[in-house]
């Protein structure tokens, strides 16, 4: 066992990231352990444990997966997984009605696999139309926003296209030159296409969060639409449901995992998620997963026990008292299952105490005294509005679910086309949005979007507006202001030449009791020559810019 908090570093998983980093500010302040984590995106952090540059790594997805586009062989390095917090793959994206920004926008499984292989290119689909009954929308491009980087988020989203919509995935991998059609961390993108890369997941959601982005979408996991303020799209289900990935549909769906309960297996506790995509279950979401840690499990290269004890640390604390965090960070908290399951992998790390939490001691909030998951227990149904028919809910969703979303479709886009017949051009409907509300819409209330390459595309007409005589009130306050305004101007330079000529004026002469003092001396030496005061010149320039030493005096 080590006997010092010795700092340990790690890299990975930008999908994970933003509880990861909590978790590490939380042990440096209460335990002043010091924990450091490169978020450089899963497919960096499996290379970089392998090559022994750090001690740990993080990723969706396990060394050697099944299905692979590319070669990602297990290390040399004696290594275990450990399930860090679980989650949901979203789909934040950016999109405006009327000036109105949507946030209840619903996609089905098919949709989104053509959106993100270049089938369905313009928003207002028929296929998306059929999806959102209740919303008119705009004939923009759709920019999918991708991941430029290798990117364990990208392999979730990639294996889930695979697993559902094999024929759609092979038909895009093939026109971007691909002959591999596999399970891939790097996205392939088709020149000449709409989609935009990015690095990172801040990267794709800052992207999509700028104002300039309307029409774009990117997939990320919730944390990060949480935390920009922005929508997810919900997501069709097997039961014929659309959700979002809160956490407690999260944790209904992993109920539907097989995780690999083979100690002996060097892929223990990871887990396949077919079961997922298809769980019948009405509160499911179909891209519901989690992350690992991959973890040394022997003393090698710069890796030692001091390390091994501060490492060790760090994960009893997360799979526990930091799981208490996971829902408010845009996570779902792992079930009993794994976080027991990733206890007992935590002893396998070298200098790591022995006496670490155990299941009894471990305040997980998903735990049961059954053993059962409470979250999925007490997760609430779907709205009847969010089954698949005419009808839609009009609440916001993510980091949106204060905004809710006007209808601006079927019965009510026709009662208000006939409403606002004669309007003047630009001005928002009833059905269309509020009138005045905060979007990233140009000034004509037309949606700001981009084009192939992330150049912004503004539809729109300028306005006329009818001119108007001005008040005989307004007139005389702009005199007014006018005259105050030159008065500020020039009298300032007429006041300081009157100060300059009257400081280089007729110099005094002496003083009376200096010309008392002269006539008496006279009186006794005629010769002596009167007192000539001195006088200061201001001094001259030269065209150049320096002085001209002064003739004579002072």
């Amino acid at each position: 066992m080590g006997d010092t908090y010795y700092p340990v570093a790690g890299a990975g998983s930008t999908w994970s990231a933003n509880a990861l980093q909590q978790w590490i500010r939380n042990v440096f302040d209460n335990y002043r352990w010091k924990v450091t984590f490169d978020d450089s995106g899963s497919s960096a952090g499996r290379q970089l444990f392998s090559q022994g540059t750090v001690d740990f790594g993080v990723s969706e997805i396990p060394y050697a997966l099944a299905g692979s586009d590319s070669p990602d062989p297990r290390p040399a390095r004696q290594f275990a997984y450990v399930p860090i917090v679980a989650g949901g793959t979203a789909f934040m994206y950016n999109l405006v009605i009327g000036g109105q920004r949507v946030t209840n926008l619903r996609l089905s499984g098919e949709t989104l696999a053509k959106i993100f292989t270049g089938v369905i290119t313009k928003w207002d689909d028929a296929a998306i139309a059929a999806d959102n009954p209740k919303l008119t929308l705009p004939a923009i491009t759709i920019v999918p926003v991708v991941r430029s980087d290798g990117s364990g988020t990208t392999a979730q989203l990639t294996s889930w296209m695979r697993a559902q919509y094999p024929s759609i995935w092979s038909a895009y991998c093939a026109k971007a030159g691909k002959a591999n059609c596999g399970i891939t961390s790097n996205y392939p993108i088709v020149q000449g296409s709409s989609f935009i890369g990015q690095q990172g997941s801040n990267g794709v959601s800052g992207l999509v969060a700028q104002s300039k982005s309307v029409g774009a979408i990117t997939y990320v996991e919730a944390s990060y639409a949480l935390n920009a303020r922005f929508p997810v799209a919900k997501v069709l289900n097997s039961a014929g449901y659309y959700t979002e990935p809160t956490a407690s549909n999260v944790a209904v769906s992993l109920l539907a995992a097989v995780i690999n309960n083979d100690a002996n297996s060097p892929d223990y506790l990871t887990a396949s998620l077919g079961g997922v995509y298809d769980n019948a279950d009405a509160r499911s979401y179909p891209l519901s997963s989690y992350s690992y840690m991959i973890i040394p499990t022997a003393v090698e290269g710069n890796f030692t026990e001091n390390k091994g004890l501060t490492l060790a640390d760090f994960a009893s604390y997360f799979l526990c008292e930091g799981q208490q965090q996971a829902e408010v960070l845009g996570y779902s908290p792992l079930p009993v299952n794994l976080a027991s399951a990733g206890l007992e992998q935590v002893q396998k790390i070298p200098g790591g105490n022995p006496q670490n939490k155990t299941i009894a001691s471990c305040n997980n909030p998903t735990f049961s005294p059954d053993g059962s998951n409470k979250l999925a227990a007490t997760a609430p149904q779907p709205q009847a509005c969010d089954k698949k028919g005419g009808d839609q809910c009009l609440t916001g969703t993510g980091g949106a679910a204060d905004t809710p979303t006007a209808s601006s479709g079927g019965a009510a886009a026709a009662a208000s086309a006939a409403g606002t017949a004669g309007a003047k051009p630009g001005a928002t409907g009833a059905a269309g949005g509020a009138a005045g509300t905060s979007s990233p819409a140009d000034p004509n209330g037309e949606a700001t979007g981009l084009a192939a390459g992330g150049i912004a595309v503004v539809a729109g007409s300028p306005i006329d507006l009818p001119g108007k005589g001005l008040p005989v009130g307004t007139l005389m306050l702009m005199v007014m202001a006018v005259i105050v305004a030159l008065a500020v101007v020039l009298l300032p330079p007429v006041y300081s030449r009157r100060r300059v000529a009257a400081m280089a004026g007729t110099p005094r002469g002496p003083t009376r009791r200096q010309a008392a003092r002269l006539a008496r001396r006279r009186s006794r030496a005629p010769w002596i020559k009167p007192i000539i005061p001195n006088v200061h010149l201001r001094v001259p320039f030269r065209k150049g810019g320096s002085a001209v030493p002064p003739m004579g005096g002072s």
